[in-house]
């Protein structure tokens, strides 16, 4: 008892001991999310109070940090690429890529879920964002699924969990974070993404053939395109395909930088939806500005304020004390990728994946660089790990958007999600074995 008299004592009195200064911080945290508070208050007010109490330095130090954290270049195709995916989810795009796929696959024993799978990829290379993928590959493919005979629980963990490729694949506004925060390529980032993603797409498409010849009773088949349509399709999808290959092309070229493509991908939406297939106006252009004026601003804030709760824990050296139990300098890689794996994997369970981003790629990447691990493996690993977090109970982000767009109760949504789970477990297991799934590609196109 006199213990736990004494340790409040130390954290009333302002006495420096990592253990009070972390204990407060968590404690000020919880109980500020408790109170509905946006996850940008308890960061920045644990800081505050962090260097106020604890520290005695001066607070503008905050402003000068948050300054700093939207200051890299990088961050400006943030917002571009946010604009890209907001005027192609109100246009076309979505259903002409749904409509390709649909047209080859979607006869085949599983073809309506692979179609899913498939889709979920292909937008997430146009929007970067698993919540619009949720949103227009869903709305689209959930009737669909359900009119074939496909289990309501079985038909929203696949759209939930195929929707997170979009985090690996690029545009991936996690990756463009990442690149920012470690000081890593970003262009090589988005090559990486791509093999992970695609096995990823796989073992779904896999276990949604598997699932299908199950309760193949229950299913019924959708009947072949002829010829014709499927002329048709490959017609409709050619404009929305030549997204992805601005994109990935370009980079690879040299011909532009990220945040030149993420400029042009702007540019070649608008095009797209409003000369080509004439689904949008003015009046649409200019909602989809402001949707990502208030989206970006939201990011931007929370990457600032992230910089600076960041910066203060480094500058207490409290990362280092906590992990110094775990010996993670004289470790072995697998093990190093391992404990990464598992802080954001926890992280993204119960806090937004880019607030934990933000927290603890600084904590992590001095011991990444002195391993000698590859710093966009890592990256890749991470970002697995936030795609796998905003699909996990119990607070991922999407959810709770399909909470919101199927209008179903939480416990529907997340009743089919246990194999998904795995899979996506078991993918972050081959990364952290097989690394050359992510840098093989990488070191192909950046040699």
């Amino acid at each position: 008892m006199n213990d736990v008299m004494q340790f409040f004592s130390d954290i009333i009195a302002g006495e420096l001991d990592i253990y009070v200064i972390t204990f407060t911080l968590v404690s000020v945290m919880i109980i500020l999310l408790f109170l509905s508070f946006p996850m940008v208050v308890p960061l920045a007010v644990g800081a505050l109070i962090g260097l106020i109490h604890f520290s005695q330095v001066d607070p503008e130090v905050l402003i000068q940090q948050m300054v700093t954290g939207i200051s890299p270049n990088a961050l400006i195709a943030v917002p571009m690429f946010i604009l890209a995916a907001d005027i192609m989810t109100r246009g076309h795009t979505a259903h002409n890529l749904l409509g390709l796929i649909q047209a080859f696959v979607g006869h085949l024993r599983g073809g309506l879920p692979i179609t899913t799978c498939i889709s979920c990829t292909l937008f997430g290379s146009v929007s970067g964002s698993t919540q619009a993928t949720v949103v227009s590959v869903g709305q689209i493919m959930r009737p669909k699924l359900l009119q074939a005979g496909y289990k309501d629980s079985f038909v929203m963990a696949l759209i939930i969990n195929a929707s997170d490729i979009a985090f690996l694949i690029p545009p991936s506004i996690g990756l463009i974070l990442y690149g920012t925060l470690a000081n890593a390529s970003v262009g090589e980032l988005f090559i990486a993404g791509i093999g992970p993603g695609v096995v990823l797409t796989c073992f779904f498409a896999i276990y949604s053939y598997v699932y299908s010849v199950k309760h193949s009773d229950s299913i019924s088949l959708v009947e072949e395109t002829n010829y014709a349509e499927k002329i048709l399709a490959i017609k409709k999808a050619i404009l929305p395909l030549g997204f992805p290959a601005l994109i990935i092309g370009g980079i690879y070229s040299g011909i532009v930088t990220p945040t030149e493509a993420a400029s042009f991908a702007v540019l070649y939406a608008i095009i797209v939806e409003c000369v080509f297939y004439r689904k949008l106006g003015v009046k649409d252009i200019c909602d989809a500005a402001l949707s990502t004026g208030l989206i970006t601003a939201v990011v931007f804030v929370l990457v600032g304020v992230g910089q600076a709760f960041s910066w203060y824990i480094s500058f207490e050296q409290i990362p280092q004390e906590l992990l110094a139990p775990l010996d993670l300098d004289n470790a072995s890689p697998e093990y190093i990728l391992f404990v990464i794996a598992l802080a954001f994997f926890v992280g993204c369970m119960f806090v937004d994946s880019l607030v934990v981003l933000l927290i603890l790629t600084p904590i992590f990447m001095p011991i990444v660089y002195a391993a000698g691990l590859d710093p966009i493996l890592v990256g890749v690993l991470i970002t697995l790990q936030m795609a796998i977090g905003s699909a996990t109970p119990p607070f991922g982000c999407d959810i709770f958007t399909a909470i919101a767009i199927f209008e179903r109760p939480y416990l529907d949504v997340i009743r089919g999600a246990l194999p998904f789970f795995v899979i996506l477990l078991f993918m972050s297991a081959l990364l952290i074995f097989f690394p050359g799934i992510a840098l093989m590609p990488r070191d192909i196109l950046f040699p």
